[in-house]
């Protein structure tokens, strides 16, 4: 007989940013549980719910009792269990004991390795009662919480104290102990919205109670939704066009799920006068620390309205909405005093002060990392042919903005008040983006840097950060990055590859660590970034759709020109699908081998007056006047015309293959035939190994 299980845990308020995970953590782990333990029936499935005050889970098709199993138990081979007598050695009669049977209870078997002895039983199913508290127990104890806490005069810990426990089958309540408080079938509703105890009778109503009695919506999922669908209501009703939807709403929409019960959307407003504050510290002010979501009309324009989430229902929410305007107000007034102060001293002016922040203890002051990146980005604005004096100054200008009152309260808007402050003080235009700009990509997927200003600071703080933290021996290792090095790295390398930019990854990480003093970086560094790059190249290749033996044919050349690296690949896809790919595909696999056997640096000068056979001559001239038609094909970068080409070689090689022994035993011609070869795998070289490409 099965039956849907409920399991709650009545808490106080549960941590909101974790609410979700936890939740998924909890009916995974309880479901698991239930399954090795054979309590779940055909088709089971579990729904999660989880409010500020609760976790809890109903599974379907759960077994009151286990099925009865016949269980068997390993024993000693054939060979060892008996002698030459076939009397019972001592490892039969031991294991016959330790399964508390006589000799002839058990049974013998063929396996893969001969026959053996074996005991079956048939174990009797036990009941859910027996197993389902310490199952409970086992799930919670594997959820993801970095600190528990004890209360009462209990040994009980969980990450917030517990009041009630729910273990309810069917209609049944299963008798337990969890975190040391007795189950049973009863729980609170909401806070204010509802009084006394709410008796769950069966374990299926348990959503529709809470919602009935305990004005309750217990589902995360559903929850989340209505509220979405309520904010939308509500904005349309500001205006046509008007959004809610500003910055990184998601979370902060899973944030609100998780700290209320009865989600009711209200409106709110402010003075319009603080629209004259930077729109991004109005959305910071009210998303981070009042968890509202402020309003833009169709353009983006900030609205002097704001919408948030009340746990309440009231028949007239006049007091609470002014109660949240009068705490809004507040805030927003510091925003607006902030950027005030901010402003009556030019942002240029804070620059000597960076000399007393630290950057690192081993890399210097804030001060100290802006001039080296001051210098690295002019280097790069020569390479790229953009304005040195403006790429100078915005790296001057970079970091200026961390001595700000505003990014002092808002570290999040580092760079973007730093470009308002340049603006303000009437800076050039490319300046003040490339202040803001240079942070960019701030995410994997993120935004690029738009113009060459600043991207040319925006590479100088990467490579400058990567060469600093990289050098001194703080390498990322596992999950652990707590400098963003990898995010670091992905950025410099999507710059170069997505800008198109014709530049040396291995000359700027030169350039990055000629910045530093004399033997602060290792000596190493900038063979260990190039490769730490290329690491980081390939699952964004892959992202892009490129097969792994394409891709590991472009990378494994170690290309430092990372702009070169999407053409080839394209060239390199468009170059499998000729018929003549896997035949040569497979010839330069054949080459790569021979020349690894010959061993030493062979050379690709071809003598032709040791080229005897008619088919080695062949091949020779065929690489001679290709050589000639590829080389100015290479260097435009037109590597699909280039291996179009290249494909053309495929009846001199095969006709090589055919006719031609490479290793004779005449030394010269041996060299010879091999530079011939070497010559040849070269050409194809200039764009990717394509002896890699699987068949």
């Amino acid at each position: 007989m099965t039956a849907p299980l409920l399991v709650e845990l009545l808490t106080e308020e549960l941590p909101p940013k974790a609410l979700a995970r936890l939740m998924e953590a909890f009916c995974r782990n309880l479901f698991d549980g239930l399954k090795e333990k054979n309590f779940l029936g055909d088709g089971a499935t579990a729904k999660p719910f989880a409010t500020p005050r609760r976790l809890a889970v109903v599974i379907s098709q759960v077994l009151e009792k286990q099925v009865d199993r016949k269980v068997e138990r390993k024993g000693p081979a054939l060979a060892s269990a008996l002698d030459a007598a076939g009397r019972p050695t001592p490892a039969l009669i031991g294991f016959a004991k330790s399964c508390g049977v006589e000799l002839a209870k058990l049974e013998k078997r063929t396996g893969d390795k001969g026959e053996y002895f074996v005991y079956c039983s048939k174990q009797k199913g036990e009941t859910l009662k027996q197993h389902l508290s310490a199952i409970v127990e086992a799930a919670l104890k594997k959820l993801p919480i970095p600190k528990l806490m004890r209360w009462g005069d209990g040994e009980a810990q969980f990450v917030r104290p517990v009041h009630g426990v729910i273990l309810l089958h069917g209609n049944k309540v299963v008798p337990g102990t969890v975190l040391g408080l007795k189950s049973g079938n009863k729980t609170l509703g909401h806070r204010f919205l509802s009084k006394g105890l709410i008796t769950i009778r069966r374990a299926n109503d348990y959503e529709k109670v809470l919602k009935q009695s305990g004005k309750v919506y217990a589902a995360f999922e559903a929850r989340r939704a209505m509220i979405s669908k309520a904010l939308d209501a509500a904005a349309k009703k500001i205006g046509a066009g008007t959004n809610w939807d500003l910055g990184k709403t998601d979370d902060l929409v899973d944030e609100v799920t998780s700290l209320v019960e009865h989600p009711v959307v209200l409106a709110g407003s402010f003075d319009p006068a603080f629209l004259e504050v930077p729109k991004e510290c109005l959305i910071i002010s009210m998303q981070q620390h009042q968890k509202y979501f402020p309003l833009a009309n169709k353009e983006g324009k900030l609205l002097p309205r704001f919408l948030f989430v009340s746990n309440m229902k009231a028949s007239n929410p006049k007091e609470i909405i002014h109660g949240n305007e009068r705490v809004l107000r507040a805030r927003l007034s510091d925003a607006r005093f902030f950027y005030d102060q901010d402003r009556k001293q030019p942002l240029g002016d804070r620059l000597p002060r960076l000399a007393n922040v630290v950057y690192h203890n081993k890399l210097g002051s804030q001060l100290e990392r802006v001039q080296r990146m001051e210098k690295l980005a002019g280097k790069i604005a020569q390479l790229l042919k953009a304005d040195r004096a403006h790429a100078e100054r915005a790296a001057q200008l970079s970091k200026a903005d961390l001595l700000t009152d505003m990014v002092g309260e808002f570290p999040e808007l580092q760079g973007i008040m730093g470009r308002y402050y340049a603006k303000y003080d009437h800076a050039p235009t490319v300046v003040a983006d490339a202040v803001e700009q240079h942070y960019w990509p701030r995410t994997a997927g993120g935004e690029l840097p738009r113009q060459p200003i600043a991207i040319c600071v925006a590479l100088a703080e990467k490579l400058d950060t990567l060469v600093g933290i990289y050098g001194i021996g703080l390498v990322p290792t596992g999950e652990k990055d707590p400098f963003g090095l990898r995010r670091a790295a992905l950025g410099v390398v999507r710059i170069l590859v997505e800008k198109s930019l014709a530049l040396d990854v291995k000359d700027l990480l030169t350039s990055a660590r000629s910045q530093f003093p004399n033997g602060v970086i290792a000596d190493s560094v900038v063979q260990d970034l190039h490769g730490f790059m290329i690491e980081r190249l390939k699952p964004y290749l892959k992202e892009k759709a490129f097969e792994p033996d394409e891709i590991d044919a472009v990378v494994s050349l170690n290309p430092a020109r990372l702009d070169q690296v999407l053409p080839r690949l394209k060239a390199l896809k468009e170059f499998r699908a000729l018929p003549e790919a896997q035949a040569l595909a497979a010839a330069n696999k054949r080459i790569r081998n021979i020349l690894r056997q010959a061993g030493g640096t062979p050379s690709d000068e071809v003598d032709a007056t040791r080229l005897t056979e008619p088919a080695e001559r062949n091949l020779s001239e065929a690489v001679q006047t290709l050589e000639a038609q590829v080389m100015p094909l290479f260097k435009t970068g037109n590597y699909a015309e280039a291996l179009k080409r290249l494909a053309g070689l495929r009846p001199a090689v095969d006709e090589f293959f055919d006719k031609v022994m490479v290793m004779v035993d005449d030394v010269a011609v041996r060299d010879n035939r091999l530079a011939l070869l070497n010559r040849l795998s070269n050409l194809f070289l200039n764009v990717a190994d394509i002896s890699r490409l699987q068949g």
